[in-house]
């Protein structure tokens, strides 16, 4: 099997990953609700060996992209230029999202685009789950990734987080979740009012909203998440 390398074709990468595929860490990934009719059973890390030695190829990685596998896909998000990615680009691989590890990983991709604010309303208004789910990764990832972005920036996603704190589908419940706590823990102006809106939705009568406050309250208020989020200012 040849080495890979930044002249490796998407034919050649896809060839290496079907080498080097597992059927017991596939069948593996289904413990965590992955689905797995289109992965070969590669770990994350060993996908981000492979992009970090491939390096990026824009156009090579919409070739990943069309082969279906989950991998390549993965490989494909890590692989292609922000800076080139339209929100055209955007709404068509997230128009094929379905499981939430696909929607994490490509999540990272579309918040470093110049579009990601945009795709973030977006997104959060579409009734697809796995589209809905994207918008709350982004905000997620871009909370912890968008390091010079005004605060008010995420003080605009918080409406949303409430807008939405209702859908009691799996795995947009726990994507709302995880962009609350995550817009908490990005600084002390962050944590407050992030907290207010966790304490709010803790005092829901809805049973779905209930659980997303009381869950991000309680990580939140928790003395040593306090303690990091006052070091950084």
């Amino acid at each position: 099997m040849a080495e890979l390398s930044p002249q490796s074709s998407a034919a050649e990468i896809v060839d290496h990953l079907r080498a080097i595929g597992s059927e017991e860490n596939r069948l593996g990934m289904l413990r965590y609700g992955i689905r797995i009719d289109r992965a070969l059973g590669i770990t994350h890390g060993v996908q981000r060996q492979i992009a970090r030695k491939i390096k990026r190829n824009h156009e090579r990685a919409f070739e990943l992209w069309e082969t279906g596998i989950v991998e390549a896909q993965f490989i494909a998000s890590v692989t292609a230029d922000p800076q080139r990615f339209s929100a055209e680009d955007a709404r068509r691989w997230a128009a094929s999202f379905d499981s939430w590890d696909i929607v994490d990983g490509v999540s990272d991709l579309f918040v470093d685009t110049d579009a990601w604010k945009e795709l973030i309303g977006e997104f959060a208004a579409d009734e697809r789950e796995f589209v809905r789910r994207t918008a709350f990764a982004m905000m997620a990832w871009s909370a912890v990734h968008r390091k010079k972005e005004p605060e008010t920036s995420f003080l605009a996603f918080l409406p949303i987080i409430e807008a939405h704190a209702t859908d009691s589908r799996n795995f947009v419940k726990k994507a709302v979740n995880w962009a609350l706590r995550s817009i908490g823990k990005r600084s002390m102006a962050m944590h407050g009012a992030a907290l207010a809106v966790a304490e709010r939705l803790a005092q829901s009568t809805d049973r779905t909203a209930r659980w997303i406050g009381k869950d991000a309250v309680n990580e939140l208020s928790n003395a040593k998440t306090f303690e990091r989020i006052a070091k950084k200012g």
